[in-house]
């Protein structure tokens, strides 16, 4: 199967199928997908994005960053979800560079954690059903929004933190075109270190302060969400493929 989606002004559209979990099953194809901004999709890129078959698209932006750089365009039976999920915008000024990329920005992903509940719990009880898939989860880079909820998504199934660490870090992939093109459109801004990056110990910071916090991320997800088991168990029937069995 195909995790790297090919578009020509989307550059980080993923499928995050594939993945083992710890029970023997394995997360499934074309079911969940993360990307950057869908408000380019014009031509070709349109084409494409139809032949995956999406239903549902979750878009983790502001408002503002909708209105700036657009949506993914309506189609009939699309269902569109403006879910923002950061509260405190960032800060660039308190960047340490003794502390580093990392430290940075799993504390700006466990600020969204805090800040960012109702909108998680909508967009996670929206994954969690069946017949939202095939869904696509966005944001800007698809990288750090994005990137969190993925994380959760991942290890609600099950898969292993360091799967999980992998998954986000394919975004580095990406950051040469990110940056080229945030030079395109800023020519005389300065950019700040960590832009465009997704540094594998950002998330293992992440997902041990989320785990330190409530004990684990399921915990998280039920107890301050508050999503329901029943909800998070439609998640793991139509997410994860049936176990192997074991003769």
């Amino acid at each position: 199967m195909i995790r790297h989606i090919k578009f020509a002004k989307i550059h980080n559209f993923r499928d995050i199928g594939g993945y083992a979990t710890q029970d023997g099953r394995t997360v499934r194809w074309q079911r969940l997908y993360r990307a950057d901004s869908l408000g380019w999709l014009a031509g070709q890129d349109l084409e494409t994005f139809r032949t995956l078959g999406v239903r549902t698209v979750i878009d983790l932006r502001h408002p503002f960053e909708v209105d700036r750089n657009g949506r993914v365009p309506e189609e009939h039976g699309l269902a569109y979800h403006n879910l923002p999920i950061e509260g405190r915008r960032w800060q660039f000024a308190t960047f340490d560079e003794a502390q580093g990329v990392p430290r940075f920005l799993a504390d700006r992903y466990l600020e969204v954690t805090e800040d960012g509940v109702d909108n998680l719990r909508t967009a996670m009880e929206t994954i969690c059903r069946a017949d939202s898939a095939p869904v696509v989860v966005h944001c800007a880079a698809g990288k750090d929004r994005t990137g969190l909820l993925a994380a959760m998504i991942l290890s609600l199934a099950g898969v292993a933190d360091d799967d999980i660490v992998a998954d986000y870090e394919l975004t580095g992939l990406a950051t040469e075109r990110f940056i080229a093109d945030w030079r395109t459109r800023h020519p005389d801004d300065d950019l700040w270190p960590g832009f465009g990056l997704a540094p594998a110990e950002a998330m293992r910071l992440f997902l041990a302060g989320l785990q330190d916090r409530h004990g684990s991320v399921e915990s998280y997800v039920t107890g301050v969400l508050g999503v329901t088991p029943d909800a998070v168990g439609e998640l793991r029937a139509h997410l994860l493929t049936e176990p192997v069995a074991r003769g």
